[in-house]
């Protein structure tokens, strides 16, 4: 292996990881934004200000981890591609990317005053996410095919 694929893996790593901070949490404000109380302003606006600030920096964490990514399938392991593991991996990272740009949409949902779910129903999407990470992990460690 050489040096400058490993850097490259290592940056992969930590903005991916980076990347899935922002999508842990960033539905665990919109439960808090699904309970806050009608008559609140304050911490509604208080929470709608992290939420965006939030999705933006996990979006600008997105684009490395992907760039990254596919620089080390492109540049150091084009041969992966025939492996089962990679296209579940490419298919979960599309979900990924879909995931995030959900957030985006409830988030504007919140924003408008359209949001319609509760906060139930939020901390099950919340899970998800972790879901997606965990299969990443498993699939890339484990190659189970």
């Amino acid at each position: 292996m050489s040096s400058a694929y490993l850097w490259v893996k290592a940056f992969h790593i930590v903005f991916v990881a980076s990347w899935f901070a922002g999508l842990f949490y960033l539905p665990r404000l919109f439960v808090n934004l699904a309970m806050v109380p009608p008559d609140s302003h304050a911490e509604r606006e208080r929470l709608l200000l992290m939420a965006r600030k939030l999705y933006r920096f996990s979006g600008l964490l997105m684009v490395p981890a992907l760039v990254l990514g596919a620089w080390l399938w492109l540049g150091f392991g084009g041969g992966f591609l025939r492996s089962g593991w990679m296209h579940a991996k490419l298919l979960l990272v599309l979900g990924v990317i879909g995931y995030h740009h959900m957030c985006r949409k409830l988030l504007r949902g919140f924003e408008t005053g359209g949001n319609r779910r509760t906060h139930k129903w939020y901390r099950l999407f919340n899970e998800a996410s972790v879901l997606l990470f965990a299969a990443i992990v498993v699939l890339v460690v484990v190659k189970p095919f």
